[in-house]
């Protein structure tokens, strides 16, 4: 073990302490959930990046979607033609060649549903968190189905969300924070394939490992101290249906129409209202400069960094990139993830990073929904489906934030420990 891996190694405990110390009830902390988080993560990290077969197969799950995503961009070919090229003289794109690739992929997964495949791989996954942690049957199918989907992942809960504790709740948002959706994953390979060839299996590897990260820092933060109407026990995902499978494709399709048009309205929101405050800030922060004879980067960007710096060394990042990287997971508090792996793919290109663990790392790190415009989405959408619940949830959002955005830094903290070039999975 090298010296950064055992940094990365000493950053889970770092990150879990900071979560205990900010702990609504930290006498009520259940240690089945905290060791059992820890150990999924640790045997999903060793079969994927020690065991051979293992890394084979993630090297396979990352061949497969670069296909799929070849398959995706079919139709963006057809309707937008030398724009939905990347390597066309008009660059890249994110309206033209990434964002669409969201369509498809939510059609497909509609179709999985349809099927019965992906209610089947959920209840199957749920079942081990519930028997293992021993949390409720509705946190672990709420939990598992947001390795797959979105913010509908809550549909597949919905008789129980009117009944759920406060920590339940908090749960239910950490995990769509925490946890990346299928048809999201496409974007954010389609930003990275052509500088981070394997970057799929790391998502995939990612997206795995933040659902009982995801859990323990939620858990941390608000234990339970009351008892959930499902505790231990097994449920079924709650999942209205198509009446066919043409219905399934139609629906898939306009649900991933609503998310770019989300997608789209947020960053043009959000990246305008940055660019007014760094005007803002930056203004200010020069007069600070001149009166005090100081050289600082006042923007938003440069101070979420800052604050990310002491987070980015714990996770395992080398001294000479932390300035570069905390940036770029600082910055997706703000600007969204989206932003953030652009940034990432920039900083691959320019040869910005020096090491090529700090790019391994800070996929884990981004890979997520952790931000505040998430946060208004999740407990939106939840608050829609069991409206009685708006103010405890809106209570709880906060601390679901910083859960999600732990479970993200503990991602990488995993992936910080099993680094190694010999991995087939690091080094392909």
């Amino acid at each position: 073990m090298t010296k950064y891996n055992l940094i990365s190694f000493l950053g889970l405990f770092i990150l879990m302490g900071a979560a205990w110390a900010a702990s609504t009830n930290r006498k009520n902390v259940n240690l089945r959930v905290v060791g059992w988080g820890l150990l999924i993560q640790f045997l999903i990290a060793l079969f994927v990046f020690k065991v051979p077969a293992g890394s084979r197969v993630f090297l396979w799950i990352n061949s497969a979607v670069i296909q799929i995503m070849d398959c995706a961009t079919a139709g963006t070919k057809f309707l937008f033609g030398s724009l939905a090229l990347p390597s066309g003289q008009s660059g890249f794109i994110l309206a033209f060649q990434a964002l669409p690739t969201i369509i498809f992929f939510s059609s497909l997964l509609s179709i999985l549903y349809f099927i019965g495949f992906m209610p089947r791989v959920i209840k199957a996954f749920a079942q081990v968190f519930t028997k293992l942690m021993r949390i409720s049957g509705a946190e672990s199918l709420v939990t598992t189905a947001n390795i797959f989907v979105g913010v509908e992942a809550g549909l597949t809960v919905k008789p129980y969300l009117p009944n759920m504790t406060r920590s339940e709740l908090c749960l239910v948002l950490t995990s769509g924070m925490a946890t990346v959706a299928s048809n999201i994953l496409g974007l954010y390979v389609f930003s990275l394939q052509s500088v981070f060839p394997t970057i799929a299996g790391h998502l995939v590897s990612a997206s795995l490992l933040a659902a009982p990260a995801a859990i323990l820092m939620s858990k941390l933060l608000i234990p339970e101290d009351e008892i959930p109407e499902t505790l231990g026990t097994h449920i079924d995902p709650y999942y209205p249906g198509d009446e066919s499978l043409f219905q399934a494709i139609v629906n898939g399709a306009i649900e991933g129409v609503k998310m770019i048009i989300g997608i789209s309205a947020l960053l043009i929101a959000v990246l305008g209202l940055v660019a007014l405050s760094d005007l803002l800030i930056t203004a200010a922060g020069g007069k600070l400069n001149h009166l005090f004879g100081i050289q600082m980067d006042w923007s938003l960007k440069s101070l979420c960094g800052a604050i990310f710096y002491p987070l980015t060394l714990a996770i395992g990042i080398p001294p000479k990139d932390a300035g570069v990287i905390s940036k770029i997971i600082g910055e997706r508090l703000i600007v969204t993830e989206v932003v953030s792996y652009q940034d990432l793919a920039a900083a691959l290109s320019a040869g910005t990073l020096t090491d090529p663990r700090s790019a391994v790392i800070t996929t884990y790190a981004l890979c997520g929904f952790a931000h505040l415009a998430s946060m208004a989405i999740f407990v939106g959408g939840t608050a829609a489906l069991a409206p009685g619940k708006i103010r405890e949830l809106t209570e709880v959002a906060p601390r679901a934030l910083l859960a999600a955005t732990l479970a993200g830094l503990m991602t990488a903290c995993v992936a910080g420990i099993f680094y190694t070039n010999k991995s087939i999975l690091f080094s392909g």
